[in-house]
């Protein structure tokens, strides 16, 4: 189900844990999304296109933005976790940004959060998104730069964070082998520039030590314990050891940065 071009998608949305996940993306960063937005001057009756919805929460928050003038397109392979969208002024709709063509309409605002580092043909991507904006509309993607900060304990104090960055590390190899940029979120300023876009500005946000780290990290190795231990990256044992570990609670657990970059289209 959860493909783009011909890769498959490490965390697939059909899994049990891909709520869980969406709710500690929520609360991780939805702030920082909403500032970003707020920023760029969302009112009454814009048009907006959110690529790679997942779940609900930024969806919902644009609807109340827009109000019942406006216009709210969620697009995603797996459109299964909008049912519970309000259906105005929402639209849901099934798309792989990274093949098929961008919608006919134009927005005032496209917005991807965590699409584009897992996307093959990002390239194709980001220039549909910037092809569907209206002249003086605004591209805000926000995408991790897992390289520039790998662990996901920085303070590597005990064995127990040793075997949690080793099982980051499992992780971030999982996600290269199907095609993620693991730097990409470095480069999004200049990719922006590099398509015409002005006014090009970004920031960096980076959770430490937040219970919402510790809902993803059990969340994510529960989806991809099985390719881990195919892979021969980790063992049944240390996964165990490992989400033990994180249940006690006494690990300081990160994320990769997540990276805003935004412009406005002339």
């Amino acid at each position: 189900m959860m493909r783009s071009g011909e890769h498959a998608y490490l965390l697939d949305n059909q899994q049990p844990e891909a709520g869980r996940r969406f709710d500690a993306f929520s609360v991780l960063f939805d702030p920082t999304t909403f500032r970003h937005i707020e920023r760029l001057g969302i009112g009454s009756g814009w048009r907006c296109w959110e690529v790679g919805a997942g779940g609900t929460s930024v969806v919902s928050w644009l609807a109340r933005k827009v109000g019942p003038t406006g216009r709210v397109l969620a697009t995603d392979i797996d459109t299964s976790w909008q049912t519970a969208t309000p259906r105005t002024p929402v639209e849901v709709r099934r798309h792989d940004i990274g093949v098929d063509e961008p919608p006919a309409e134009s927005f005032d605002l496209v917005h991807a959060r965590l699409v584009l580092v897992h996307v093959p043909d990002r390239e194709r991507a980001l220039a549909s998104m910037i092809r569907a904006l209206r002249p003086g509309g605004r591209l805000l993607i926000e995408d991790a730069d897992p390289a520039l900060q790998p662990l996901l304990c920085p303070d590597e104090a005990g064995p127990a964070q040793e075997l949690a960055n080793r099982l980051r590390h499992g992780f971030r190899s999982l996600l290269a082998e199907r095609g993620a940029d693991l730097s990409y979120g470095r480069k999004l300023p200049g990719l922006l520039r590099a398509a015409g876009l002005r006014q090009v500005e970004a920031d960096a946000y980076f959770p430490l030590a937040s219970p919402a780290c510790t809902a993803l990290e059990t969340a994510t190795v529960g989806q991809i314990r099985a390719q881990l231990v195919t892979a021969g990256l980790a063992t049944d044992d240390e996964i165990d050891q490992h989400l033990a570990n994180v249940a006690e609670g006494s690990m300081d657990l990160a994320t990769a940065p997540l990276i805003s970059a935004w412009g406005r289209k002339e």
